[in-house]
């Protein structure tokens, strides 16, 4: 191979370089092992890392070779992978004119693109933008090679970005089936093509991965596509935050495409029909996956860090799809990892659960089993394990996770019995920085219809300071010198930009301190609850110096937490108007900030019932036009208050404020004078009221008079206006 090919290799080393890292090591990184676990009162035994045994338990047959792309095939598919990543095209049908050029040109090539480490890329763009035709190709040029293909570095990508793109077209066929032709053929691609659905092309791949699945599921590749494979014949959504860590490593390149179709995105991001044969097959591929394992193999593979995700998603989706009763069957897994009925410390399953609790790998099974387990098997094991250990389970920072599943299964009762048990100890929770099994507490609390009083009180005393709550502790914030927006307008890549400009959230920064996120999550959870909780943060801000609630403001952390406190519901009309008067005098400057701008936009919202207080925001923003609309961000803020309406067509921008505040008590500025002068403004109550005085009066003053003046009357009363009194006598 000549050298500059050695030379794109060596610069593609780092492409999927995170795939050596399963999910598993990726999301337990967040969980490190706690070096001082014995001293928050854990008595046990962790198990053993997993037997590397296992790697080789399933040895892989002698991976064929097909070939290698030449230099001119390299630079003509690298071109085209770069003409894809810029979507350098006029219109959708110039593109769909260049992928069908390229797939004429990777016909036959297809295993070596897959497989090509400069240029599997362009296979996972082509597969993206591809109809479900081109799909159905690549199928077919797969087939036979799957299972080598699983265990590829480069082409595991591919293989599973072909099945997420081909899932929702087996939706798509079962809800509306091709139109075939009476001799078998469908007027495809070509007229000479043979009608394959996609449901058979996915059973025959399934067919291909016989007596091959436990070698993938511990494969370091093979395991990541094995898992999209079953999410997809289940029919759970492809696109979730709940799943997607169990997809691909946290680090994961992504390999995206502009002006990509969306429809099969959205449809991904659902719930699937799927066909009937697809559940068949899933319950098959269950118990094949763990078929001729004991109950000590199968445990084994708990603490694999690849075959630990697939465990969990093949628990979870044997209880969720074919009923919690499989848990009786002797074949089952969940049997099979618990087979003690009942569960207790002294039996092997109670000390397989007591050693996976601690474990950075093997907690997230415990979290699956609690979550899915049948009710039964959950009592039996919160009663064994959990009731009385909470608190020392809480303080660990891999068992914390586990007792928030806990916490979400327990019922009204057993939930009153958890908060008696962490209320003593939440401040050392939050000392330690455990925010989130408070924040689950106060959460499931919420739900349950627990009072949470005794909560914000061990709250307050854990960051009282020498006037009361000290708020600006618990969120972590840190008073900094303002800076005065020198680098307030930095531009931005265009995605932030229209993220931003948009009002959409975006994700906290990774340079962020992770307990100043976390304890500002928890801030936002409190406000979302009524009473003690929401008071103590509403009561927190409203005391702070307004210059320290503009630093605050522009926080990109804490920032969340302020916009949070004017959009919860639980805010008195007099604590959210207390909150938005501190801000009087720097909303202009708010409006210019990338992230207090957000919080200006959030005031709309907190100025419901406030219509008053309203428009003296609004007065402030026009005092400060020229500089909005030289920001992006005082544009955006210029856009979402309307202040165009309100500078051109004033009296209509105070009309629709006042429906919208839901309050007509407040009047506007123009209205003011007008009160003086008129004796104040009525509201819709009053008006009624004299419409139907004035009614009654018309029809009164009609039942007098009789027949001959009804149409004098017809007039008063369309009017709404009271006949002359002098009538009254005739």
């Amino acid at each position: 191979m000549p050298q500059e090919n050695n030379k794109k290799r060596n610069q593609r080393t780092k492409r999927k370089h995170a795939d050596e890292e399963d999910p598993a090591t990726q999301e337990s990184s967040k969980r490190r092992k706690s070096t001082d676990a014995a001293t928050d009162g854990a008595d046990h035994q962790p198990l053993h890392v997993h037997d590397e045994s296992l790697d080789s338990a399933f040895p892989t047959a002698d991976r064929p070779f097909f070939g290698m792309l030449d230099e001119d095939e390299q630079e003509y598919f690298k071109r085209a992978d770069d003409m894809l990543e810029t979507n350098a095209f006029g219109d959708a049908e110039e593109r769909g004119l260049f992928l069908s050029n390229v797939y004429r040109e990777a016909q036959g090539k297809e295993l070596k693109i897959a497989q090509s480490q400069s240029c599997s890329r362009l296979m996972e763009r082509l597969i993206q933008l591809s109809n479900a035709s081109q799909l159905k190709q690549l199928f077919q040029a797969f087939s036979g090679n799957f299972v080598h293909l699983f265990s590829h570095r480069f082409a595991s990508h591919c293989c599973q970005a072909l099945f997420l793109r081909a899932a929702p077209t087996v939706t798509e066929e079962l809800l509306a089936p091709a139109v075939k032709s009476t001799n078998g053929i469908q007027d495809a691609s070509s007229p000479d093509d043979i009608y394959v659905s996609m449901e058979n092309l996915f059973l025959h791949t399934l067919v291909e991965l016989e007596g091959s699945v436990g070698y993938l599921m511990t494969g370091q590749y093979a395991s990541h596509v094995l898992r999209v494979l079953l999410l997809v014949l289940s029919g759970e959504p492809l696109d979730q935050d709940s799943t997607k860590h169990l997809l691909q490593s946290r680090k994961k390149e992504t390999v995206t495409v502009p002006g990509a179709d969306q429809a099969s995105g959205e449809i991904a991001e659902k719930s699937r029909s799927v066909p009937k044969s697809f559940t068949e097959a899933l319950e098959k591929l269950i118990a094949e996956s763990v078929a001729g394992l004991d109950t000590e193999q199968l445990r084994a593979l708990a603490t694999h860090p690849n075959a630990n995700p697939t465990l969990q998603l093949l628990l979870k989706l044997e209880l969720s799809h074919f009923g919690k009763q499989r848990a009786k069957d002797e074949a089952s897994i969940v049997r099979k990892l618990l087979p003690d009925d009942p569960i207790t410390a002294d039996n092997g399953s109670g000390a397989f659960i007591s050693g996976l609790i601690y474990d950075s790998v093997g907690s997230h099974l415990v979290e699956q089993i609690v979550r899915y387990a049948p009710g039964k098997m959950f009592k039996s094991l919160n009663k064994e394990f959990f009731k009385e250990k909470l608190a020392s389970f809480a303080r660990n920072e891999i068992a914390g996770y586990v007792v928030c599943r806990v916490l979400e299964r327990m019922s009204k009762d057993d939930l009153f019995e958890a908060h008696e048990v962490l209320i003593p100890a939440l401040p050392d929770l939050l000392q330690r920085n455990r925010t989130m099994v408070v924040r689950i507490l106060i959460e499931r609390c919420a739900i349950r219809d627990l009072d949470t009083q005794l909560v914000a009180v061990q709250i307050e005393s854990a960051f009282r300071g020498p006037a009361g709550f000290d708020v600006k502790s618990f969120l972590k914030f840190e008073q900094a010198p303002d800076t005065d927006g020198e680098t307030r307008d930095k531009p931005h890549d265009s995605a932030q930009n229209s993220a931003e400009e948009s009002g959409e959230p975006t994700s906290f920064s990774r340079s962020a301190e992770p307990s100043k996120v976390h304890f500002n999550l928890l801030g936002q959870a409190m406000l979302l609850v009524p009473g003690s909780l929401s008071g103590l943060l509403l009561d927190g801000f409203i005391e702070l110096d307004p210059l320290v609630l503009l630093q605050m403001s522009k926080d990109f952390v804490v920032t969340r937490t302020l916009q949070a406190a004017f959009k919860t519901r639980n805010a008195s009309i007099i604590e959210r108007r207390k909150l938005v008067q501190r801000f009087y005098g720097n909303i202009g400057e708010m409006a210019l900030d990338k992230s207090a701008s957000h919080v200006v936009d959030c005031i709309w919202d907190g100025t419901h019932g406030l219509a008053f207080i309203r428009e003296r925001i609004a007065e402030e923003l026009a005092e400060n036009e020229a500089q909005l609309r030289n920001s992006q961000y005082g544009r955006a803020v210029w856009k979402n208050w309307k202040m165009d309406l309100y500078k051109r067509k004033r009296p209509e921008w105070i009309r629709q404020s006042k429906v919208k505040a839901s309050n007509d008590g407040f009047q506007s500025f123009s209205e003011l004078d007008l009160n003086k002068k008129e004796g104040g403004i009525k509201t819709p109550l009053q008006l009624a009221r004299e419409r139907h005085t004035a009614q009654r009066a018309a029809k009164e003053k009609n039942d007098r008079r009789g027949p001959s003046t009804g149409s004098n009357n017809v007039t008063s009363i369309t009017t709404g206006e009271a006949a002359p009194a002098a009538t009254a006598s005739a």
